[in-house]
């Protein structure tokens, strides 16, 4: 069995799960469930297309870090429900997802899928190292665009995107990205900073699109490069030249926000899949009316144990 690790972004896969199952489906005290089981669902579609022999689920243990909010203050402020001072910000997440978190996290414990998150630092910098220093192939999970900067065909490291669907998952290697911005993997962040992101509060380069951002990267390399290059006056029109020079604050900043962290110390976990325990998975099945959802999930990972 080649071996191959799977990481879950798992914020963005419960999202999805909650957004995608009817909010009707509820456990037997009447608390909704919809989020459980489609993310159980999710997890048995994701193990049986894509075979890994590892899973780790990445937490957000902070959403939004006060590192990236120092750089540029506008940060995801659209989502924050209520600011606490000298602790993360509290995330506007609908109330009928928020109470089924903890069920998620204890679905997770049944199947033997163990959580990793850590302090001061986003799902996306989890994701970033383990993906970063593992030596297997690595499948992430994700609807999040920004972990398009970690594929990387010579480690065997992929996104599996969820951003449009179950139905239609996208597998990204260095040639898709390629073909669908016209640049590297390697690129990504930088063309991400410059393009910006309304969902993350990033304003990018006032006047730069994708196509502009992409052409500018094929000729300069890199967003120093660009940078250089506006300065010099030099391979780009005047007026494009005017909007990298006034955006240079902005770039200054940018790229340590968008660029994911790769270098975290993380708890040593063992994510090979075993054989759940049947007993546990009946009982959490029970317990939150979970019907086959959980079932399926366990029977998904037990052909890859």
């Amino acid at each position: 069995m080649t071996e191959r690790l799977m990481l879950l972004d798992s914020a963005s896969v419960y999202f999805r799960a909650f957004y995608g199952v009817p909010d009707t489906v509820k456990a037997a005290d009447g608390r909704p469930v919809n989020a459980v089981r489609g993310f159980l669902d999710m997890i048995a579609k994701l193990v049986s297309t894509y075979e890994p022999t590892h899973v780790i689920a990445c937490w957000d243990d902070d959403w939004r870090p006060q590192w990236r909010v120092d750089l540029i203050p506008s940060y995801k402020t659209h989502r924050v429900a209520q600011a606490v001072p000298s602790a993360p910000d509290i995330e506007e997440v609908p109330d009928p997802l928020e109470i089924q978190v903890p069920v998620i996290r204890e679905a997770l414990g049944a199947l033997g899928i163990p959580i990793i998150g850590a302090a001061d630092h986003e799902a996306d910098d989890v994701i970033g190292t383990l993906a970063s220093t593992n030596t297997m192939p690595v499948d992430v999970i994700t609807g999040d665009r920004d972990l398009f900067q970690l594929v990387d065909d010579s480690r065997g490291v992929r996104v599996i995107y969820t951003g449009r669907g179950m139905s239609k998952l996208e597998v990204l290697t260095d040639a898709a990205v390629v073909t669908k911005y016209g640049v590297l993997p390697s690129q990504y962040a930088d063309f991400a900073a410059m393009r910006g992101d309304a969902s993350d509060g990033l304003p990018g380069v006032a006047g730069v699109g994708e196509k502009t951002a992409a052409t500018l990267l094929a000729a300069h390399g890199d967003l120093d490069g660009i940078r250089r290059a506006a300065q010099a006056g030099e391979g780009m029109s005047s007026g494009v030249q005017a909007k990298i020079i006034a955006a240079s604050e902005y770039l200054d900043v940018a790229p340590r926000v968008v660029e994911v962290v790769r270098t975290l110390h993380l708890p040593e976990v063992d994510s090979r899949i075993t054989l759940p325990d049947d007993a546990v998975v009946t009982h959490l099945a029970e317990a939150w009316s979970l019907g086959s959802s959980a079932t399926r999930a366990a029977a998904a990972l037990a052909a890859r144990a």
